[in-house]
């Protein structure tokens, strides 16, 4: 027996926590009954599950994929959205896979998207220690004084952020390894010194590195960086 929610990101549908959430919503059925409660327990081998009336398919030796792309700007890393670019629009694969954490629109570089569930929620969880590095431009110089702020924290929204590490590429240019995900935290950062961000790259995930991937486009993980991956869990 396995709960509900484990079952959909097993499948590949979701993560276990939007899982919780699709049943919330009312839009998962166990043969054919409509269910409203996380935890509910089910066999995945005889009941028949769905969501929005679709069949879900499981199978336990089912292997999970794992993709690197380079995100452009003007799309926002989100399996759905009915008024803008997604980015699984640049991935054109059958398989039902979900971006792991975010780049905002406006910024570009390295995603992961997987159907591998477990990695997903240990990938996400804030209190998740694998490193970020981003490559950051400002439209005015940034100042050492500046860098050493944000290296040591800064308060946002009432919160200090963590510590990072910096190192200043040119006048204008540095380079940032964060162990924190806040939403826009790079460039709130950047504001509480005074400047903007003109671009952030996303270049690097724990040991997955962007490379020389263009633009736009994607690939599947080596075995050795999907082991490196699963080494996390």
């Amino acid at each position: 027996m396995m709960r509900l929610q484990k079952f959909l990101s097993h499948a590949g549908v979701c993560s276990r926590r939007k899982g919780e959430e699709y049943i919330a919503e009312a839009r998962v059925s166990v043969n054919g009954q409509i269910i409203k409660i996380s935890g509910t327990k089910i066999d995945p081998e005889k009941d028949i599950v769905a969501v929005d009336g679709k069949e879900i398919r499981f199978s336990s030796v089912k292997e999970n994929i794992y993709i690197a792309l380079n995100k452009p700007e003007g799309y926002i890393t989100s399996c759905f959205d009915k008024n803008g670019k997604i980015v699984l629009d640049l991935v054109d694969i059958k398989d039902r896979i979900y971006p792991v954490g975010r780049l905002d629109k406006d910024s570009t570089g390295l995603l992961l998207l997987t159907d591998d569930g477990e990695l997903h929620n240990r990938l996400s969880h804030p209190s998740y220690n694998h490193e970020k590095e981003y490559i950051v431009t400002t439209f005015k110089p940034v100042s050492s004084s500046a860098l050493k702020k944000m290296a040591a924290g800064v308060v946002i929204e009432g919160e200090k952020t963590r510590k990072a590490r910096i190192k200043k590429i040119s006048s204008c240019a540095f380079r940032i390894v964060l162990k924190q995900g806040r939403n826009r935290q790079i460039r709130k950062m950047v504001k509480k010194t005074g400047n903007k961000v003109k671009t952030l790259q996303r270049i690097r995930m724990g040991n997955l590195r962007l490379g020389s991937l263009e633009k736009g486009a994607w690939r599947y993980l080596t075995h050795s960086e999907i082991k490196s991956f699963q080494a996390l869990k």
